[in-house]
């Protein structure tokens, strides 16, 4: 440690986690965001202050909260949510619970007078999303949603390429996303159950579409229409106590975005396609000077200048590979993990007004697209996406 930084004042705060005994939220809320910060010695702000995170783990299950707590050197815990909002040195409350249980917890936290981070879908439904906006309005409280793809390394460097110009006039997006979920008969599934059940909240469409709402309208613009197909391509499968159950839910949805100035995006999202490309989720834009395709990490690109002449002749073997003629976007900076990245950005937006602008309302407008998705599969037709205000 520095003499600055033991000069440092260091103020303890208070965020109430609930959730984090599942998958994301233990893996990239707790370990990687609020304890990486907390082990790095706390996020210093703009006068210098030095602030560090004293989670308050909430969740149902007493043993996983206990263990939690102790093999991180966490003090506190809870299974009891009305407890922990009672504790005015927590002013923050993040939800990654499943979708059923978040509108209700979230509304007590707004009710408590809590400043609210959360995981999306914010709700099971748009006039839900659009209640939560509304009450955290009212009540003057900050609110945020989780954009984590925004935060990738790849997508940070395609933003970069559209913000500098690189893609002339762009024409199209092609979005792949997914990997095989084994059924968990001769291999475990590596996703709950409750994905697969829509009575549970599962379902493909409302876990991505929220996703990809948020990527196309900060890349591209706000999508403007859409057309989609919903289905489910594994009937059955079997749960975390080796029992079967019907799957009810999608886990398979092929989309058309339609997007301002006339760009269309077409994203397919699965849990039943094995991976043949270079990361488990990668966008190609192709515009009139340039192309690129970004992934999780990487992305690059084709200028106008270098594109090759490819001739189409199914009579003679492919003499000349085409991944090979494309050039890597270096990183041109340290990208750290995005759920952090995101986790500080927030944290400044609570503690020094700094501009956090993924609040409940765009939360809203995934929720909106997914549901307008789901609805497009269901009557088999494009479907407009209407502007949504609180």
């Amino acid at each position: 440690m520095t003499l600055s930084e033991e000069n440092t004042v260091s103020t303890p705060l208070g965020i109430i986690m609930n959730g984090v005994t599942g998958r994301m939220g233990y893996r990239q809320h707790l370990v990687r965001s609020i304890l990486a910060i907390r082990d790095s010695g706390g996020l210093e702000l703009s006068d210098g202050r030095r602030i560090v995170p004293r989670p308050i783990l909430v969740g149902r299950n007493e043993r996983k909260l206990a263990d939690l707590a102790a093999q991180h050197g966490v003090e506190h815990w809870t299974t009891d949510l009305d407890e922990a909002l009672r504790d005015d040195s927590a002013p923050i409350y993040f939800d990654a619970q499943v979708t059923q249980a978040r509108e209700k917890a979230i509304k007590a936290a707004i009710a408590a007078g809590k400043h609210v981070y959360t995981e999306k879908p914010t709700a099971e439904s748009l006039d839900g999303a659009l209640d939560l906006a509304r009450l955290a309005t009212e009540a003057g409280v900050k609110n945020g949603v989780v954009h984590d793809k925004l935060y990738l390394p790849g997508l940070v460097k395609l933003k970069r390429l559209i913000d500098g110009g690189f893609f002339g006039r762009i024409l199209s997006v092609r979005g792949e996303f997914g990997y095989w979920v084994f059924e968990g008969d001769w291999q475990e599934a590596q996703r709950p159950s409750w994905n697969y059940r829509k009575e549970d909240g599962g379902g493909i469409v409302v876990d991505m579409f929220c996703h990809w709402s948020y990527v196309l309208e900060n890349l591209f613009g706000r999508p403007e229409a859409v057309t989609a197909k919903a289905v489910t391509h594994i009937p059955t499968r079997i749960d975390e106590h080796g029992q079967r159950y019907t799957a009810t839910a999608d886990d398979a949805a092929y989309g058309i975005f339609e997007l301002p100035g006339g760009v269309v995006a077409q994203i397919n999202s699965s849990w039943a396609v094995r991976v043949f490309r270079d990361e488990l989720v990668e966008f190609q834009v192709d515009g009139t000077e340039g192309s690129a395709v970004a992934g999780l990490r990487e992305c690059r690109i084709q200028h106008r200048a270098t594109t090759p002449k490819p001739v189409w002749n199914p009579d003679l073997p492919v003499t000349e590979r085409f991944r090979d003629q494309w050039q890597v976007v270096p990183d041109n900076a340290d990208l750290d993990n995005g759920f952090r990245a995101q986790w500080e950005q927030f944290l400044r937006h609570v503690l020094e007004d700094a501009p956090h602008p993924y609040d409940f309302l765009a939360g809203a407008r995934g929720v909106q697209v997914a549901e307008l998705g789901l609805r497009s599969s269901e009557e088999g037709r494009r479907i407009e996406i209407p502007e949504v205000t609180v």
